[in-house]
């Protein structure tokens, strides 16, 4: 029986498996890991250990956390051996690894498979959620201002690294809306809704909501990841490639703010 520590949920798997490409995280390393479900717990690493007696062990985490896509990173038995080096291999320097591997997958993918972001725009696009309808206002603020104002921490770094392919996705929503689609509205409402409820969630009845936001961004962040991608896992064209598109179409929502609080010199062309 895995104890609590290991005790990997499916999506936590699927979220470690597809942003890291099946591929061990290790700089320069090319090993594939074969099939996310029946990897072997060696390859599962743990950045603060599962044990007590492990490395870079955290005492004040719960072992939910520990277990959590955010502690976990790919390596090749080799080089989860290697890793134990505590002294060289750091808490801060597996997770910089981590984050530079997955951004290189990710970058690669869209490269090598351009239509995965619209298979994700189109799976969102079509899921069925009561929504708020809301107009597409023109928003203008400064990016590092709104992230600093819900205090965004871990986050921030997928904000910042995928900003630049609002571009891209403004082309396809362009390329829908002149072909008569609605999509770009269902999208960004289906996502403002999965944001409200999320946070609606840590809000409740408190007398200060944006400091309840701020106390629990990053989770929030992290929870309308994880609720779009099981949503969209029902759709017929569902793969676990696109979960990196899912990345780069939440960081859009939140470029126009349908996702998260605007900054109170947010300024709204309309």
């Amino acid at each position: 029986m895995a104890i609590a520590s290991r005790n990997y949920t499916p999506l936590t798997l699927k979220k470690l498996f597809a942003l890291a490409g099946n591929q061990c995280s290790f700089p320069g390393c090319n090993n594939q890991l074969v099939n996310r479900l029946n990897a072997k717990d060696s390859n599962i690493c743990h950045i603060e250990a599962a044990n007590p007696d492990g490395e870079r062990y955290n005492s004040c985490m719960t072992d939910k956390e520990r277990a959590d896509y955010d502690n976990l990173i790919l390596l090749c038995i080799q080089h989860h051996d290697m890793t134990n080096d505590v002294d060289i291999y750091t808490v801060e320097k597996l997770k910089s690894m981590k984050i530079q591997h997955e951004d290189m997958q990710g970058n690669n993918k869209i490269v090598r498979q351009p239509s995965m972001l619209t298979k994700a725009i189109n799976s969102i696009a079509d899921l069925d959620i009561d929504n708020i309808e809301e107009n597409d206002s023109l928003i203008k603020y400064d990016i590092r201002e709104k992230i600093d104002y819900n205090s965004l921490k871990s986050s921030s770094h997928v904000i910042q690294t995928y900003k630049i392919y609002q571009s891209k996705i403004n082309t396809i929503y362009d390329e829908l809306e002149d072909n008569g689609s609605i999509k770009k509205i269902r999208l960004l409402n289906n996502i403002n809704s999965i944001y409200i409820n999320i946070s609606s969630k840590y809000v409740n009845d408190s007398t200060d909501p944006i400091d309840s936001i701020r106390q629990n961004s990053d989770r929030i962040f992290n929870e309308v990841f994880d609720e779009l991608c099981l949503l969209a896992e029902k759709a017929d064209h569902w793969k676990d490639e696109i979960m990196f598109p899912v990345r780069l179409i939440i960081v859009d929502a939140f470029m126009r703010c349908k996702i998260f609080e605007r900054p109170i010199t947010t300024e709204i062309i309309t």
